[in-house]
């Protein structure tokens, strides 16, 4: 099947869809002839990228605010009338050793990365039953291996993985597929903006990271996005419960 046709006026939610890989993914879509709402906190973040096409709207939320959820499905059933693809993106962590832990900030990291992709998929689920649609999910590499004070940014991330599993199982009778991506370091602005760590830290740990990728550089959105519309693609209608690594093989450094 064409994947411009198959794409072709098809309806998806990205969260975090003001910048980085939900960007990159937005505008991958709309590119590929779909419609797409976006979520992110920043509205004049939001307001660059729905400049780049007509055929993205911006819900300006937070992902930890359930009422989020409820427009953002609102929003594509009230312009489009369908939906066919959300992509559970938006992320919290920030480097946190135990000395620093405060229930305020561990709260926020669950709340974003376990609970919000729960309620969006939660006041999606009708929709997505009609259109036998999909659920791509965006974990994490570290999850894969020990993260010292990155233990609940990953530790969530291990459990929305999990959560990709069972949301299949449970969903599947509906013909609802549910996959997710997890990347390794990848050149989004994650470390300065989730992460909130000033420019010159940012750069020091990507040269570090980027040294330790056996295939010998950081990742590029450009490198996530085709898989996230391939497990997002209706032409693929028996892939299900799957998580794909795609990090250069940096979960596998010894």
């Amino acid at each position: 099947m064409n994947e411009r046709t198959n794409w072709q006026g098809k309806v998806a939610i990205v969260t975090g869809g003001s910048s980085g890989i939900g960007e990159a993914t937005a505008l991958a879509l709309t590119g590929q002839g779909a419609n797409v709402v976006i979520t992110g906190r920043n509205a004049s973040k939001l307001a660059g990228v729905t400049g780049k096409s007509e055929a993205i709207e911006a819900v300006q939320a937070d992902s930890a605010d359930p009422a989020g959820s409820r427009r953002a499905v609102e929003v594509a059933l009230g312009r489009w009338g369908r939906l066919d693809l959300v992509v559970n993106n938006a992320g919290a962590g920030k480097p946190l050793p135990i000395e620093a832990y405060d229930a305020e900030t561990l709260s926020e990291i669950c709340a974003v990365n376990i609970v919000a992709p729960s309620l969006l998929l939660k006041e999606a689920q009708s929709a997505l039953r009609d259109s036998k649609g999909a659920v791509v999910n965006i974990g994490t590499a570290v999850s894969q291996n020990a993260a010292p004070g990155l233990a609940h940014y990953a530790a969530t991330k291990a459990a929305l993985e999990h959560l990709t599993r069972s949301w299949a199982i449970e969903l599947a009778g509906d013909g609802v597929r549910v996959n997710a991506v997890s990347p390794g370091p990848v050149k989004s602005g994650a470390l300065t903006g989730m992460m909130g760590l000033p420019p010159e830290v940012a750069q020091s740990i990507e040269e570090t990271e980027a040294a330790q990728v056996p295939m010998g550089r950081r990742g590029l959105t450009s490198d996530l996005v085709p898989w996230i519309l391939q497990l997002g693609s209706s032409a693929n209608e028996w892939l299900t419960a799957q998580v794909i690594t795609i990090d250069g093989g940096w979960s596998l450094r010894s």
